[in-house]
């Protein structure tokens, strides 16, 4: 399924919201924000005791262990049965659903955040737990708001580590912002090896640095909404971010040309950009939403192309990375 969240045979579905539905209309929506220990039990996400069980294999009719590989287990939260999630090494150590939650649970004590959403992706094997920080962070007026949320993550299955991504949320269009300045920290790793729960702690002594990022951010990002953009600039700018080689094809030329004029009319035309309209903030704000809502998704429907998008502007790098160049490129008056 497009979404990827997992779902049961009772037609339930491993997530959980604060308020507001999401566009799958799927799990539970809480009146209200909710608790760690509220987000195990609704998202479904607690005892599930995730951990390492040897591989081994069969040669003829004989049971082999296979050195230093592992398969990861949990028990299912519908069942109570063993459920294989992946394969991992000897040097890999299980991060409990539960640990994640106290992890942001920490934060919640020390800042006021609350949680806004938990979940289950691809069966069992990523877990996801968001939290909404308590102040806004305002842009110039007050028509551009953005506010602060923070996104654990964690894999069971040994593909990725646990790790934590802050963004800032433009509350007029719900588009996730990961922009990030070179200098500032907005994401943090934890590898799954011994000694997880100590660098949990670490984890949350840099989170506390976020703060510091957010007035950088703050910062640049009133420059540039007080800073006009001629539209020449504007597309000047969006094509050296989105380049074509000189000896492209008629197609890859077209369909490039096609992402310009799409970008140019979110900055010019589109009623998300009404109220700072002309801005380099503008400019960058055309760009992020571009890449959260319209960037083409090949083979798939407008509802499956929406839910691509927003994972790949969630797991992907190569989506981070070239909103960080636009963050760049339009703080930058040239």
């Amino acid at each position: 399924m497009a979404h990827e969240l997992e779902q049961f045979s009772d037609g339930s579905t491993a997530f959980v919201s604060a308020r507001l539905d999401a566009w799958h209309r799927l799990g539970t929506v809480l009146p209200s924000t909710f608790t760690a220990e509220e987000a195990m039990t609704t998202a479904h996400l607690g005892g599930w005791n995730v951990r390492k069980s040897p591989l081994t294999t069969t040669v003829d009719e004989r049971t082999l262990t296979v050195p230093g590989a592992y398969a990861t287990v949990r028990t299912h939260p519908k069942t109570g049965e063993p459920d294989v999630l992946g394969y991992v090494g000897e040097q890999w150590q299980p991060v409990q659903n539960e640990e994640l939650a106290d992890f942001l649970n920490v934060l919640s004590d020390e800042s006021g955040a609350h949680f806004e959403t938990a979940g289950s992706l691809k069966e069992g094997r990523h877990v996801f737990i968001t939290m909404k920080m308590p102040e806004a962070m305002t842009i110039g007026d007050g028509t551009d708001d953005l506010d602060l949320y923070i996104a654990a993550m964690n894999a069971h299955d040994g593909t990725a580590s646990m790790r934590a991504v802050v963004s800032p949320v433009r509350i007029v269009c719900a588009n996730t912002q990961a922009a990030a300045l070179r200098q500032a920290r907005s994401t943090f790793t934890i590898r799954h090896t011994s000694g997880v729960t100590s660098k949990v702690a670490e984890a949350r002594e840099a989170l506390r640095l976020t703060w510091k990022y957010l007035e950088a951010f703050q910062l640049e990002a009133e420059k540039m909404l007080q800073t006009s953009m001629r539209d020449v600039d504007f597309t000047n700018k969006i094509r050296r971010l989105f380049p074509i080689d000189a000896d492209a094809g008629k197609r890859a030329k077209e369909n490039n040309d096609a992402v310009i004029s799409q970008l140019r009319y979110l900055y010019s035309e589109a009623d998300t950009n009404a109220n700072i309209r002309g801005s380099r903030w503008a400019g960058y704000q055309s760009v992020v939403e571009y890449l959260d809502h319209f960037a083409p998704v090949q083979g798939a429907d407008d509802e499956t192309a929406r839910a691509i998008r927003a994972e790949r502007v969630l797991i992907q790098s190569s989506v981070t990375k070239l909103k960080r160049a636009a963050f760049d490129a339009f703080v930058l008056a040239s």
